[in-house]
């Protein structure tokens, strides 16, 4: 059991992910830096014109996004919804509330992103057809710790008894 401690934002390091022109942003991870363990946050950085995950769902995971600053522009469940400062969206674990959040402004768009940290937690990409699968460490958690994960494309599934002897 961790204990409870207090960090400053200042003294921790922006981790920064990019791929393609499309997604990318720059995260702190509050939570993992204060010993958090069934609740993770972490504070974001998104360019103009970027996003920061793929449109998505949780199988087990609830998320919710607090803007700090800057706005955007959220898609959930295929409805798109202006978020600007002092806006919190949460999605409960389901298809009806998946979700992406774009940067639709001309400035830095800066939230909170807070998680359960459930696991094993199955994500659902409903526009490339692919689900993540995390066992060990959930989405967001200690890479280090999963004993299993992965992405697969959905129609790839198999019959429950195959390759079984």
């Amino acid at each position: 059991m961790s204990r409870a401690s207090v960090i400053s934002e200042d003294d921790l390091r922006w981790a920064e992910h990019s791929h393609e022109e499309k997604f990318g942003y720059r995260r702190k991870s509050l939570s993992a830096a204060s010993g958090g363990e069934k609740l993770g946050c972490g504070l974001y950085e998104v360019e103009p014109g970027r996003r920061t995950w793929p449109y998505h769902y949780h199988g087990d995971n609830e998320e919710a996004i607090y803007v700090l600053e800057g706005s955007g522009t959220l898609r959930v469940n295929d409805q798109e919804i202006s978020l600007e400062k002092g806006d919190y969206a949460t999605f409960p674990a389901s298809a009806e509330n998946a979700h992406q959040l774009v940067d639709t402004s001309g400035e830095i768009l800066r939230y909170l992103c807070i998680s359960t940290m459930a696991q094993p937690d199955a994500v659902v990409y409903p526009d490339s057809g692919k689900v993540g699968v995390f066992v060990g460490s959930a989405p967001g958690g200690p890479k280090e710790e999963r004993t299993l994960s992965g992405f697969f494309k959905v129609v790839d599934g198999v019959d429950y008894y195959e390759g079984e002897s």
